[in-house]
């Protein structure tokens, strides 16, 4: 079945049209098998760790995406430049764009993906649905009709019966896709979805398709070559989601029978040859409580979570996309594949989950990773300093992790993230130890309303020992600055700082602030030992301080506490919490009249569109302004009832972190 083939496609040569931790990871492989690589960058993008890893780099544009990663004749025109045979599209950007797989065979490019064929009939989710209905993949109910008009499109929903999901044609990612509960909300629902798929895909159309409760998700990786031969390489749940993103992923899905997990695999198989398939891609399926599955879609690329597949075959992806794209057959028949242990990937992401995972943006100030080994992956595109814009997806890293079975891999995981360090922005890293905490998850009771279930648990505050924390912080900058006052004192005791008396304690106090908490930490230092000015019988010490971790004692107890300095805050961390106290100063006095009413972008984006107009009357929740940022869509709501009275911004205009955006007087006249 699988001859191996000379290859009359030479590939030596590879451009990545792609940034970010995909990139590095593709440019890892090729470089592994001899092959030269050319990185492609943007203005954001000229120091950033793929263009460091990369043989040769070639700027394409401005940091918008649209002006740089999605020009298609400037990415072609790298190609020719520097001589490469082959573009790999990573994911995302122009991966599953068929003009752009067009544009490289019309110029003699290897594009490593599937022929152009097979991205046009999945890249029409509607499309898709025939096909698979046609092969006999399973399908969910919907409403999959090239006529697009609301009223079409209501009568649909209201025939397929109520929950449905309103999902964008020709999307992916959770772009354009809106879950609709009842009939009042549909056309809202509608307009936002359209509004939403048409700046990310360029295309409005829609599809309807009837909510499953409770499902879960589990997709399964095919692969095909030009021989004919295919086969897929186990199945991963990807479940656990918020904003319809998955976030924690897993190989092979849990609790799936073995009939299950084979009827799902020849069914994505079946899917593949439907449509001439050729290189990696993914069939997503929705997995009911009744261990029924339905087909969902086809992605014609590398998933974000494909390293999880990687570590149960022990299988470079990659590779095998190469391969394929040379002419190679397949390395492997179906029989041939092999599945060992589990594996999870957690995407670490600059968002804050508290405040409904809004993406983030700044500077990594911090950031200490986990060791890598053969149980710990992490892919990667950034280093310490780097800045996380609003301009590309806030994922910082993904952090992968291996053994022999699920419940020791989750350990794994758990480990890993305690060690997952960063400061300079929110993270996701402590709500995904919660999630790997929960009792349901460590069950594997897993659905794609996860989050959403169990939402007390993950969203609830841990009670923090404030005062504790801060009394560490103080000693840790006691410390600091006793241990700097040595080293420049030489051998003068008079320059020592390090609090001598000769009959008594020498007192520290040092304020602290916490959110809105002013804390103030008095210390009486007696030698190397210190006491809380009010506790004589707590006594601590400061063992060491390795400039990651901080030994301490506490009444003859030793522990270790991780710490970040960046001047401004001390951040510290243990087990699942992070806290961070900022060096007390005293806050600038706020114009509250001038505030009043004000309306702040809640970080930097573009205006899409304004809802109000200048001395309209608004109530309270209503929407006035939406913006976009990090790919997703932002609704700005009146936080209190009254009258617009400035709208700063038009549509298409850019804004920073806290500009703000619209002023409310909120008067009593609404006449």
């Amino acid at each position: 079945m699988h001859v191996n083939t000379t290859s009359a496609k030479t590939i030596t040569k590879l451009l990545i049209a792609n940034r970010g931790e995909i990139a590095c990871r593709v440019i890892s492989t090729a470089q592994r098998m001899g092959i030269a690589t050319v990185a492609i960058y943007s203005d954001a993008d000229q120091h950033a760790r793929h263009v460091q890893l990369a043989d040769e780099a070639v700027h394409v544009g401005a940091a918008a995406s649209s002006d740089s990663y999605l020009q298609i004749e400037r990415i072609i025109a790298a190609a020719k430049q520097t001589g490469a045979q082959a573009i790999h599209p990573g994911y995302g950007f122009l991966s599953e764009n068929e003009a752009f797989a067009d544009a490289c065979a019309s110029n003699h490019i290897i594009f490593v993906g599937p022929p152009v064929n097979a991205i046009a009939a999945m890249g029409s989710k509607s499309a898709a649905k025939a096909i698979m209905d046609e092969a006999g993949v399973p399908l969910v109910p919907g409403y999959h009709g090239s006529e697009q008009d609301a009223d079409t499109l209501a009568a649909a929903a209201d025939k397929i019966g109520y929950p449905v999901l309103l999902k964008a044609a020709y999307g992916g990612g959770g772009k354009g896709m809106r879950l609709v509960e009842q009939a009042s909300e549909f056309n809202d629902a509608l307009a936002s979805a359209k509004r939403e798929a048409k700046a990310s895909f360029g295309n409005e159309r829609m599809l309807i398709e009837k909510f499953i409760r409770n499902p879960r998700h589990v997709e399964v990786q095919v692969f095909a070559d030009e021989h004919g031969n295919a086969v897929y390489l186990a199945e991963r749940d990807c479940s656990v989601q918020r904003r319809h993103q998955k976030i924690l992923e897993e190989a092979p899905a849990p609790a799936l029978a073995e009939k299950t997990r084979v009827a799902m695999g020849e069914a994505a198989v079946r899917a593949a040859q439907a449509i001439d398939y050729v290189g990696a891609g993914t069939v997503e399926f929705l997995f009911d409580a009744n261990n029924q599955f339905y087909f969902m879609e086809m992605n014609t690329r590398l998933q974000v979570e494909h390293p999880v597949t990687e570590m149960i075959t022990g299988l470079d992806l990659v590779e095998w996309q190469l391969r394929v794209a040379a002419g190679e057959t397949l390395p492997l028949a179906q029989d041939d594949i092999q599945l060992n242990g589990h594996a999870f990937e957690a995407r670490i992401y600059a968002e804050d989950p508290d405040n409904d995972f809004l993406p983030c943006t700044g500077r990594l100030n911090h950031l200490r990773a986990p060791l890598t080994s053969a149980h710990v992956r992490i892919d990667t595109g950034v280093v310490e300093g780097d800045e996380v814009t609003a301009f590309y997806d806030p994922m910082i890293a993904k952090l992968v992790v291996w053994d022999v079975d699920r419940s020791s891999a989750l350990r794994r995981l758990q480990q890993a993230l305690s060690q997952y360090r960063i400061t300079g922005l929110s993270t996701n890293i402590s709500f995904l130890q919660r999630i790997c905490a929960h009792p349901q998850f460590q069950r594997a009771e897993l659905t794609t309303q996860f989050i959403d279930k169990h939402a007390t648990q993950l969203f609830q505050q841990t009670d923090i020992d404030v005062n504790r924390y801060a009394i560490i912080a103080s000693l840790f900058d006691i410390y600091q600055r006793q241990q700097q006052s040595q080293v420049a004192a030489w051998y003068s005791p008079w320059d020592n700082a390090d609090s001598f008396r000769l009959n008594q304690g020498f007192s520290h106090q040092l304020q602290w602030q916490y959110g809105e908490q002013t804390l103030t930490i008095q210390l009486t230092q007696q030698g190397q030992q210190f006491s809380l000015a009010n506790d004589a019988q707590q006594q601590w010490q400061v063992l060491d301080f390795d400039g990651d971790y901080l030994s301490i004692s506490e009444n003859g107890h030793r522990f270790r506490v991780a710490v970040a300095d960046d001047g401004a805050e001390v951040t510290l961390f243990n087990q699942l919490e992070r806290v961070s106290v900022s060096r007390y100063r005293v806050a600038d006095t706020l114009n509250s009249e001038a505030d009043a009413g004000g309306l702040q972008a809640p970080m930097n984006g573009t205006v899409v569109e304004v809802l109000v107009q200048v001395d309209d009357w608004v109530e309270k929740d209503q929407a006035l302004l939406i913006m976009e940022a990090m790919k997703m869509e932002y609704t700005i709501r009146a936080p209190a009832a009254g009258r617009v009275s400035e709208v700063f911004y038009q549509p298409g205009e850019l804004v920073s972190d806290g500009a703000e955006l619209l002023g409310l007087a909120q008067d009593t006249d609404n006449a």
